[in-house]
């Protein structure tokens, strides 16, 4: 971390679209505010299981919730995600555990992608509602990253290797020792210790904590 630059971590898994929006705000604040922002690619799945968490979409009124919930969030964050009762039955039936090792493998070889390559996850899931789970999906998003297929071929070799399953799980199990039980999980580390916020809408209370200004979701 700079000088006097506050170390904020966004711990986050595409497969979720709260992760989109808190991801994208975070984007924008990491040049306004006074923070080294470090993105965290996780695996949302390991950390339901260790923490008997549940999807939001398990619960029917929930559910019905979010379809409204997400909807005014897009608008309010102006975050192309959309959502509709379909995508209950994709998410639980896809994992995101080759596009989050994927994902791992960029941030160990080639992190200046990171944030590209993670938002095209996220737009060809949760915008386009096209499946990230297959080979040729993974293939589509990296050319849309801007990967050259040398790199994408590398990265391909390295998701099935000890060392990036290692690293995502390592990354997750970090997740959970900070406390999150969902994502996305904000850990900023602030007075010499660490402040877990959870969830897209708690942006404006880290804010506070650390002592910045918050201007909205889409800050000029």
């Amino acid at each position: 971390a700079g000088m006097g630059r506050t170390l904020v971590e966004l711990f986050y898994d595409v497969v979720s679209p709260y992760s989109w929006l808190g991801f994208e705000v975070l984007c924008r604040y990491q040049h306004i505010w006074n923070i080294d922002l470090r993105f965290r690619p996780a695996f949302l799945g390991g950390i339901m299981q260790s923490t008997g968490n549940k999807p939001p979409a398990m619960l029917p009124k929930r559910a019905q919730y979010m379809l409204k919930d997400i909807k005014r969030m897009a608008k309010y964050y102006q975050v192309p995600v959309t959502i509709s009762e379909d995508d209950f039955q994709r998410v639980l039936g896809k994992s995101s555990l080759g596009a989050m090792r994927f994902i791992t493998a960029i941030d160990m070889t080639q992190p200046k992608y990171l944030e590209p390559l993670s938002r095209e996850f996220w737009i060809r899931f949760w915008s386009q509602h096209e499946d990230i789970s297959q080979l040729e999906s993974i293939l589509a998003v990296a050319e849309q990253a801007g990967l050259s297929s040398e790199l994408t071929q590398k990265l391909l070799e390295m998701i099935s290797s000890p060392a990036v399953k290692n690293r995502l799980k390592e990354t997750t199990e970090e997740a959970i020792k900070y406390g999150a039980f969902g994502m996305p999980a904000v850990v900023a580390h602030f007075n010499g210790k660490p402040h877990l916020f959870f969830g897209s809408d708690r942006l404006e209370l880290l804010a506070s904590v650390i002592g910045e200004k918050w201007l909205g979701p889409v800050p000029s």
